[in-house]
């Protein structure tokens, strides 16, 4: 068996034992969600390409040599010894509305964030269900500003919701919003941090597609 082979064998069950899927590891990497299955499935491409290869080998906690690269002497990583794990975080090219409404139609990962493995497990997520996405507007404002880099907790959705802010889509727009329970059984408020902005009361549920909770916030200082 090749090289090329060989590392495809090995990215095949590095994904089948951490229970991830191709589409995820694919925009991981910042490519389309079919890439990883159509180099695992048709060895097209034939190798990954170096910057690929080094983000999945980092986020699988392996030597780059296993996944097609040329072996190192110095030895590889271990986790849970020396530097922490670091898990690639994809950054979607998308803006989650905090004004007028943002319409999702292009959810191509445009690159990803570096976050350390344990802290990640700290916050209580799985870093295949999460997602940097940006805000755009000031209506969530003190609390979110127009620029902010949100963390999106897609594991904790419509079946686990609660008071506490998130991404949705309500009309076909993706927005990110206050969410307040009640108060009559079933539904749920949608609000506006900034008093300037509308709210949504008693909103039913079948009308609010939710993408994820906020869990982490991080912005640029000026």
């Amino acid at each position: 068996m090749d090289q090329p082979q060989d590392a495809r064998a090995t990215l095949e069950r590095l994904i089948a034992d951490r229970g991830d899927n191709y589409a995820d590891l694919s925009r991981l990497i910042g490519r389309n969600a079919a890439y990883i299955q159509q180099f695992i499935k048709r060895g097209t491409p034939r190798k990954l390409d170096e910057d690929d290869r080094r983000v999945l080998a980092r986020y699988f906690g392996v030597s780059e040599d296993m996944l097609g690269g040329v072996a190192s002497a110095a030895p590889a990583p271990v986790r849970g010894r020396g530097l922490p794990a670091v898990v690639s975080v994809p950054r979607l090219a998308l803006g989650a509305s905090a004004g007028g409404g943002t319409l999702d139609d292009d959810e191509r990962a445009a690159g990803v964030m570096a976050f350390d493995a344990r802290w990640l497990r700290h916050l209580g997520v799985r870093p295949q269900r999460v997602s940097i996405i940006r805000v755009d507007g000031e209506s969530m404002a003190p609390t979110l500003s127009d620029g902010d880099d949100i963390m999106v907790d897609h594991d904790d959705d419509a079946d686990r919701l609660r008071d506490g802010v998130y991404v949705l889509r309500l009309d076909g727009v993706l927005m990110v919003k206050r969410i307040a329970m009640g108060p009559l059984r079933g539904r749920f408020s949608v609000l506006s941090d900034n008093a300037h902005y509308p709210d949504w009361a008693d909103i039913d549920p079948v009308l609010v597609d939710i993408v994820g909770r906020v869990v982490w916030t991080g912005r640029r200082l000026h």
